[in-house]
């Protein structure tokens, strides 16, 4: 069996070697056609497109992609080439929560946002949104809710995208990337949805950066619609705006969910897939570095920071934005 994995997918190595004949490493844009033809299987992130051009031809069963999105896979081409594939849902949920909730205490420290006033809308409402709802709630957060695909399932405690905008100073995106059809969440964010806010919001977007229309946001920040945004995940990657870059409060290299726990969530459940479609035993143990060495703070407020802290990834991106996929593949140490 010969898998080919991506390189940057941390604590696979020791475990697929065990499980495949043959192992080759490649960065996520070196998977050619001529590269996979002969693969088995491939262990992928977002960088990998898997569709007919990719795919055609080859000896390709399994895809799994170390992600929770899954927009890189043309899932309608595999189902009918019969390849089958699976994401890594609320692998690094985790991760990002720690992460808004380090941004929600630099708002209330560095920008005078009193949380206990304030009205957080989660847009998507998923594992990570689940998340972030429970961390907010606790922290003292009125939290308005926003599922379209849930609400019309019947179930409850869900608001209009229009009654988030008329009370929300704080919104903040988990939504799949869906370029069309009823739940369609490319462009979401945009000029019309700016013109409702009534509460000149901080916007947060960790899901997608198509999720949000970049030169709407611009507009609307420069009218002062939104009075400031938190940006980590952007239109076309790794060629961000240099704009936006220079106008929000925090912007990240698409690191959110990039601790080293929802690395390892996501690289155990894409190897455990991986194992249940070639019926071999997943009897392996994933080992995380420990914490660096720190004296944390009883406070709760004090500790989330000194643990993580995004303006430091923020100073790297903005000292050098044309290393967006160096920031991201080498990302330093992250515990949660």
């Amino acid at each position: 069996m010969k898998v080919i994995v991506d390189n940057k997918i941390p604590y696979i190595r020791e475990v697929i070697e065990q499980l495949a004949d043959e192992v080759v490493y490649l960065p996520g844009k070196a998977f050619t056609p001529e590269v996979v033809k002969d693969a088995d299987a491939l262990i992928i992130r977002t960088r990998t497109i898997c569709n007919r051009e990719l795919l055609e031809g080859s000896n390709v069963r399994f895809i799994g992609t170390a992600t929770i999105g899954f927009d890189h896979i043309d899932t309608a081409y595999c189902r009918q080439a019969g390849i089958t594939w699976s994401n890594c849902p609320g692998c690094n949920a985790g991760a990002v929560e720690q992460y808004l909730h380090a941004v929600l205490l630099l708002l209330q420290k560095e920008k005078g946002i009193n949380l206990q006033e304030s009205c957080l809308g989660i847009i998507g409402v998923g594992h990570v949104g689940e998340r972030i709802r429970q961390m907010a709630q606790r922290i003292g957060l009125k939290v308005l809710l926003n599922d379209p695909p849930r609400a019309d399932e019947g179930e409850e405690g869900f608001c209009s995208l229009d009654t988030l905008a008329e009370q929300c100073n704080i919104l903040t995106f988990h939504t799949p990337l869906i370029r069309e059809g009823k739940y369609k969440t490319y462009h979401l964010a945009d000029s019309t949805f700016f013109q409702k806010l009534q509460q000149a919001p901080y916007l947060i977007n960790t899901s997608r950066g198509e999720v949000v229309d970049t030169e709407a946001l611009l507009a609307a920040m420069n009218k002062g619609l939104v009075k400031g945004a938190v940006i980590d995940v952007w239109g076309n990657e790794p060629h961000i705006s240099q704009d936006l870059l220079d106008k929000v409060f925090i912007g990240t290299p698409h690191i959110a969910g990039y601790s080293a726990d929802g690395k390892a969530n996501a690289t155990r459940m894409v190897l455990e897939a991986f194992c249940r479609f070639f019926h071999k035993q997943a009897d392996f143990h994933i080992a995380l570095p420990d914490n660096p060495n720190q004296t944390l703070s009883q406070d709760e407020n004090v500790r989330v920071l000194q643990l993580y802290n995004p303006h430091k990834d923020c100073e790297e991106l903005r000292a050098h934005p044309e290393l967006f996929e160096q920031l991201r593949g080498d990302y330093h140490l992250r515990r949660e």
